[in-house]
């Protein structure tokens, strides 16, 4: 049977990985299960946009994490809340401190109603909520905070991934943010409708499984898909839109689901090769540096 994946979702803390047109199926991902897939169709096609398929079906680079033809892309962004094109929008809104390694902390906001799901999606291994109100007061207690705190409201991925693997411990992350939180307080500008939430950390090493990952450092991430192409292996973490896996012969290796999207996929049997271009893990502060830096 042939699937087209539409990336990882988070749902009660767990990592699902879900499939396009199929009435919303997913399936869930178990750490220290195998997993495999082969790519059986010859090119990439346009993932869509918002639940619609691409009306060319455009072909797409492999190497692009988006998935997207450009019309799709645009489509997607101009319907997002960062777009703040919902300006009339009524539900309540969340400001969240998301921290993904020492001195890698972004200011954000997301719908109230999703919960941690968005922090979860970024692969954020600790967070706490700064406030909550109204779409267009977030927004502008966003941009507020995000000045007075010097950060930023994106970190590039392969920042976070490559600080994974050698994080402090939870008290060192929980203090980090907690003095972030106490500063962010003390701003006077916050947007009168906001109400200001008090300091409470929460943490995802448990859900991200990130205690296997100071055993098995990563050594290699997937740079793209390819025809006739495998990607086996167990799994042994997920954060975010990645999965970290052992392969056949347990060596790590990350794999970007961002990837899969526009692929027609199918089951590989378990203890199959790697057969999809891989490049060396890089270090941190080498993030931008080598062939893993095209894919962001």
């Amino acid at each position: 049977m042939v699937w087209r994946s539409d990336g990882v979702s988070w749902r009660d803390g767990a990592p699902r990985l879900r499939w396009a047109g199929a009435g919303g199926r997913a399936s869930a991902l178990r750490y220290g299960r195998e997993l495999g897939f082969q790519v059986v169709g010859g090119e990439r096609r346009c993932s869509g946009a918002r639940g619609h398929a691409c009306p060319t079906a455009a072909a797409v680079p492999a190497r692009g994490t988006g998935g997207r033809c450009a019309e799709c892309a645009r489509l997607d962004r101009a319907l997002s809340v960062a777009a703040d094109t919902f300006a009339d929008d009524p539900r309540p809104y969340r400001v969240y401190l998301a921290w993904f390694g020492p001195g890698l902390v972004k200011v954000g906001i997301t719908g109230e109603e999703r919960g941690s799901a968005r922090l979860l999606e970024q692969g954020a291994v600790s967070f706490a909520w700064l406030g909550r109100g109204p779409l267009m007061a977030a927004r502008r207690t966003e941009e507020v905070l995000r000045h007075a705190l010097a950060v930023p409201d994106r970190i590039p991925y392969a920042r976070k991934r490559a600080v994974r693997f050698a994080l402090p411990p939870a008290g060192e992350r929980a203090r980090e943010l907690a003095e972030l939180h106490a500063r962010a307080a003390g701003v006077p500008a916050w947007a009168e409708t906001l109400q200001a939430l008090p300091c409470e950390v929460h943490d995802h090493a448990e859900a991200f499984a990130l205690g296997a990952l100071q055993v098995s450092p990563a050594a290699h991430v997937v740079t793209e898909l390819v025809p006739d192409g495998v990607v086996a292996g167990r799994l042994v973490a997920a954060a975010g839109p990645d999965l970290h896996l052992l392969d056949a012969e347990a060596r790590p290796l990350v794999l970007d689901t961002r990837l899969l999207t526009g692929w027609e996929l199918a089951a590989a049997p378990a203890g199959h090769p790697v057969t999809v271009p891989t490049a060396t893990a890089t270090a941190p502060g080498d993030e931008d540096a080598g062939a893993q830096a095209l894919l962001f």
